[in-house]
């Protein structure tokens, strides 16, 4: 007998590739329910050959279902997960709503799948920001072996990280701009076809943006909060994957030779790094995959025991939608049992 699995803004791109991805990865599901807002309700859903039909968030008893894959945004998520987590139904959240909140893990499960045991004091677990999650897949061998004392990255965020209409911008403004028609920034602060935007979120106090304090703060209650980090995070006009240009600093000394071997046999880890023309993975190759790749392994001589490193992932997968799979499979195997 296998679990009943709820999917939460199922209409939208990483609630898509949710359910692509359970059916994929053969999840245990006797029934997956794709849930959308009322005026998506009869729609339908796509799971491997199987068409689902949409049904209405706000008339859904969780009741009836195991665990509910959350990807609706921060609003759909603060009001309606405390509803399914109180009705016995097991959250699995990809929006900020609940990430910083003490009593909710935050987890990658190939880094910190140890906090799951505490997932039943709220029965809300908490998927990190895209961004974050391909990065401390990267961080955490490394740490393992010579302790991080700092990281300094770049992002190279795609559209999709933005939604649906962000993508659609990116599109229109590209076929705009090579008829005379001058792109009108809407989803964006500025054009992104042909460009790059230095503004992810909001910006805060201290002036950073939001995207940059979750990396931090999300770095730190995944790994350890011992770890400084400094983020400055960019749109740049691709459609999928996030790319990250990485500087970490260590306690002990490791080379490019000793970390190159340590992230070849890292889970969730795929190492593509041969010094010559076109010997590294870009966005658009990582599109549709599972792995975090790592490229571009070098010394930093300006620091002692530095590295950098070039970090690729699709973020609808790794970031998002396979995060939260794979979150929802570690708890199967450890923790929620069916009876036969």
């Amino acid at each position: 007998m296998g679990f009943k699995i709820a999917v939460v803004g199922a209409t939208g791109n990483v609630g898509r590739e949710m359910l692509n991805i359970l059916h994929e990865r053969t999840f245990p599901a006797d029934e997956v329910v794709p849930l959308a807002s009322t005026r998506s309700a009869g729609r339908d859903a796509m799971y491997g050959e199987k068409t689902l039909k949409v049904k209405a968030l706000d008339t859904f008893d969780f009741s009836t279902v195991d665990i509910a894959l959350f990807s609706a945004g921060g609003d759909v998520s603060r009001k309606w997960g405390p509803v399914a987590a109180q009705a016995g139904c097991v959250v699995i959240d990809n929006s900020s709503a609940f990430r910083m909140d003490p009593d909710v893990p935050l987890v990658v499960p190939e880094v910190n799948p140890g906090d799951l045991a505490g997932y039943d004091q709220r029965n809300i677990i908490a998927n990190p920001n895209c961004s974050t999650a391909q990065l401390v897949v990267a961080l955490k061998p490394l740490h393992d072996r010579a302790k991080i004392k700092r990281v300094v990255v770049a992002t190279y965020q795609s559209t999709s990280g933005g939604g649906r209409e962000a993508m659609d911008e990116l599109f229109i403004q590209t076929k705009g701009i090579y008829v005379n028609d001058q792109p009108s920034p809407r989803e964006f602060p500025k054009q992104i076809a042909f460009n790059v935007i230095p503004e992810i979120d909001v910006f805060m106090d201290d002036g950073d943006t939001k995207e940059e304090w979750k990396m931090t703060a999300e770095t730190k209650k995944i790994l350890d909060p011992a770890i400084k980090l400094t983020a400055t995070c960019v749109r740049v006009p691709t459609f999928v994957g996030h790319a990250e240009a990485v500087n970490i600093e260590f306690e002990r000394p490791i080379d490019d030779d000793e970390a190159r071997d340590i992230l070849r046999e890292a889970p969730g880890c795929m190492v593509v790094d041969k010094r010559e023309p076109g010997g590294y993975i870009t966005p658009v190759e990582c599109v549709g995959e599972y792995a975090t790749f790592i490229s571009r392994i070098r010394v930093d001589p300006t620091v002692e025991n530095g590295l950098n490193v070039w970090v690729v992932s699709d973020n609808l997968r790794k970031g998002a939608a396979l995060n939260a799979v794979q979150i929802a499979e570690t708890l199967v195997s450890r923790y929620l049992k069916k009876a036969a």
